[in-house]
């Protein structure tokens, strides 16, 4: 097994601790989905098409993924055929095919064998829709009763989010007709990058046990009035800037762009 750990064996750690916290199965898959996974392949790619190599068990079909390359090849004992792609984006792409997934198997304490519907039940809850604030805020005030692990689910999703805003204003908020909730409004996001800055946090708030539609989302400029609002009582997180782009990028394995995923064959 692998010496150093990583955040996935950590969290499954702790719902192997805890059988009966549903929090911390919830922050397990959430590492899941966020997590760069290296999926084994049948065979090397043909362009973006990729073909997973499939084990036959009694429960059915399942395919092998590693959280480090490394990893895959202490399974296989030698270089393997792999794509690397997000969580989200492979439980999305074997949703529905009665596909289970081997995580880690024999080679990490994280070592897990996960049933074709918790796979379909990932990709249904990484898939949440963000929800669109039509209203402005009528009063803002310091966000409260907030679980930690959607406080903490939401700081790595930003901070995974580099280049894409400069800060985040987490706040709670009155709205006309006498309803309330919680709002994350995003200052200086990029142009473009707003439906994925909306999917990170919904997808933070599904992990997080909250039933959907409690955080607004909204983006502003650094010229809107309640942008000044929300820096005088709100709680910030401040995105990386995006790293500079390297002189002479290393080729990419299939599925290491999210937003270019392998198709599965």
């Amino acid at each position: 097994m692998s010496r150093l750990e990583t955040p996935l064996d950590h969290a499954h750690a702790a719902m192997d601790a805890a059988p009966e916290d549903a929090a911390a199965r919830l922050r397990f898959y959430d590492r899941l989905a966020a997590a760069e996974l290296v999926l084994m392949l049948d065979g090397e790619p043909e362009g973006d098409d990729i073909r997973p190599a499939l084990f036959e068990l009694e429960e059915g079909p399942v395919a092998l993924v590693f959280d480090r390359e490394e990893r895959l090849a202490a399974f296989a004992g030698a270089a393997a055929p792999y794509a690397a792609l997000p969580g989200r984006a492979l439980a999305g792409m074997l949703a529905g095919r009665g596909i289970g997934l081997g995580l880690n198997l024999e080679v990490a304490p994280s070592s897990i064998l996960l049933p074709a519907a918790a796979i379909d039940w990932l990709a249904e809850t990484a898939a949440a829709a963000p929800a669109e604030i039509e209203a402005r805020p009528e009063a803002i005030y310091p966000p409260g009763g907030l679980p930690e692990g959607l406080l903490e689910a939401l700081d790595a999703r930003l901070a995974a989010a580099a280049g894409l805003a400069r800060a985040a204003w987490l706040a709670r908020a009155d709205y006309a007709g006498g309803g309330q909730g919680h709002i994350l409004a995003f200052l200086g996001a990029r142009p473009g990058a707003e439906p994925a800055l909306a999917s990170a946090a919904a997808e933070a708030l599904a992990f997080s046990g909250i039933e959907a539609g409690w955080l607004d989302v909204a983006f502003l400029d650094d010229a809107d009035p309640l942008a000044a609002r929300l820096a005088g009582c709100a709680l910030r997180f401040d995105l990386p800037e995006e790293p500079a782009p390297a002189e002479r990028p290393a080729p990419r394995p299939p599925g290491s762009d999210p937003d270019a995923p392998p198709r599965l064959r």
